[in-house]
């Protein structure tokens, strides 16, 4: 009886989607905690950050900055090179 092996790539990629799933939900927290957090209050009481409404540069302007050192971060530490040439068997 042939045992079914799933091939190390497709564990590597399942693990690399699923960083990538959570990565794409910090983004959401961050843009939406901001953005609805910050900017539902009346706007004559917006404080402002470098002449941009505060709700608008925590949630877009320094959450991409994040977002960018977060992606730079987790693809050198935490992806890996493979291969994807299928390996012959040696009979």
């Amino acid at each position: 009886m042939k045992k079914s092996v799933v091939d190390k790539r497709f564990k590597i990629a399942h693990k690399e989607a699923l960083i990538g799933v959570i990565l794409v939900i910090i983004n959401f927290i961050i843009w939406y905690g901001f953005g609805y957090g910050l900017g539902s209050a009346n706007v004559k009481d917006y404080t402002y950050v470098f002449g941009l409404p505060a709700w608008f540069f925590y949630s877009c302007i320094l959450g991409s900055i994040v977002m960018i050192i977060l992606v730079i971060f987790t693809v050198r530490y935490l992806f890996k090179d493979i291969p994807f040439d299928v390996e012959e068997e040696n009979k």
